[in-house]
């Protein structure tokens, strides 16, 4: 599988690493202000949140927003000011072929580096146009309460290649396998399982061209500026 562009960001790696270690907070730790963070939202697999109406009405002021030419594509979102400014990520791909698009994160509302497997780590993902998909995700439709942070800025490229089954499959991956960012309990290793590995593990899944290597415990906002050939865009609540 393409894997794109590889460049090795180990002092990164290494600062981020040092962080957590001492303020313990890295990307994906959210800071919500809502009343009460608890799941009140089920992860789905269809699109919730607007009604057709509003929906129909938010795809109006959206018709200046081009989707990726060709038959595949992928977007990631980003939340620069999240996690203290270490940034936060999400994604979204093309179902190859139509204008129906899957998208989704890990939003780790609890802000607990660790989660074990199963546990709720605020994951979530739906499916519906690229108008729709660039609205909800500048609203935070899907956040489990009211994100201080939102969603403000996405990085989109085509794709002539794709796996959408494959990116399903991570889609169920990512969701069920917890949160860490630091020692696993299991291997000793330091490592992290948090929304870049998710964003990237999916986006891979589905075989995203152009898409740059992430290794464990980079930082959200210095990854999003690997993304070699990808568009650029300011994302504001619609």
């Amino acid at each position: 599988m393409n894997t794109g562009v590889r460049r090795s960001r180990l002092g990164w790696t290494v600062a981020a690493a040092a962080a957590a270690a001492v303020i313990g907070v890295t990307g994906c730790r959210q800071m919500p202000t809502a009343a009460s963070d608890a799941p009140s939202r089920a992860a789905t697999g269809e699109p919730s949140g607007s009604s057709g109406t509003q929906i129909q009405g938010m795809a109006g002021s959206l018709a200046s927003a081009k989707q990726p030419a060709g038959p595949g594509g992928a977007c990631v979102f980003v939340k620069p000011d999240g996690a203290q400014k270490f940034g936060h990520v999400g994604w979204g791909f093309r179902v190859t072929g139509t204008n129906q698009w899957v998208y989704g994160a890990v939003e780790n509302p609890t802000n607990k580096l660790y989660t074990p497997p199963g546990g709720y780590i605020g994951a979530w993902h739906a499916k519906g146009t690229y108008a729709r998909m660039l609205s909800e995700m500048s609203r935070d439709a899907h956040y489990p309460g009211k994100s201080s942070h939102p969603y403000s800025r996405y990085r989109c490229v085509s794709s002539s290649t794709s796996d959408v089954n494959n990116a399903w499959a991570m889609i169920r991956t990512v969701e069920s396998r917890g949160f860490l960012v630091g020692f696993d309990r299991k291997t000793g290793e330091l490592t992290s399982r948090d929304c870049l590995d998710a964003t990237y593990d999916v986006l891979h899944a589905y075989r995203t061209r152009h898409l740059t290597y992430a290794p464990h415990l980079d930082v959200p906002n210095v990854w999003v500026e690997t993304l070699w050939d990808w568009s650029d865009h300011t994302l504001t609540p619609r």
